[in-house]
């Protein structure tokens, strides 16, 4: 090989290098204005995107595994970032992207996609939270956190009560009046 064909490849790598590096510091740079958790949430969805990115490296899987995988990635990259921005708290719910087909993944009984309503609680696990077009369109959904969940069911309970039906998976001893509290350890 030339030393003129040895100094192009060089340098177009070193380009391709700093062009890598600087796409990662944008990106941590854009992070920077989020806490700590949020912070934490989308190193988690870089490393997720680097696990993708070496797997498809090595043809471990398939090119539509890997354009589906990095758009549910984006997706929740964006729903993540919206939420932080919007609620001005460094708290992000546990989200779930999927896209129309892969509703049963997540319900027994998967609602009808034209029908969500953003802030929806859907089969009192899941809060719809909108739609986001990456290539696929997903569907994110936040999973309420148990109190939430206990919660739901106990109004569910008392709605089915109220209007005169019977609730076959009652329990034995009655649901609490007052919502546990939520305990911390120092």
């Amino acid at each position: 090989m030339s030393n003129s064909r040895l100094i192009r490849l060089t340098v177009i790598g070193s380009v391709l290098l700093c062009t890598a590096f600087g796409a990662a510091a944008q990106m941590a740079r854009e992070d920077d204005q989020f806490g700590p958790v949020v912070r934490t949430y989308l190193g988690y969805l870089r490393n997720e995107q680097e696990v993708v990115d070496d797997r498809a490296s090595r043809r471990e899987v398939s090119p539509s595994y890997y354009r589906r995988n990095s758009n549910r990635i984006r997706a929740l990259r964006q729903m993540a970032i919206q939420i932080a921005r919007e609620s001005q708290n460094d708290y992000l719910p546990e989200l779930e992207a999927v896209s129309s087909d892969e509703l049963g993944l997540l319900f027994e009984r998967p609602p009808r996609f034209q029908t969500l309503r953003v802030g929806e609680v859907v089969q009192a696990t899941f809060r719809y939270l909108g739609s986001v077009r990456s290539g696929d369109t997903f569907f994110i959904f936040a999973r309420l956190d148990p109190y939430e969940q206990a919660d739901m069911m106990q109004r569910m309970n008392l709605s089915n009560n109220a209007a005169g039906s019977t609730v076959s998976n009652r329990v034995s001893t009655p649901p609490p009046t007052v919502r546990a509290r939520r305990v911390s350890t120092p």
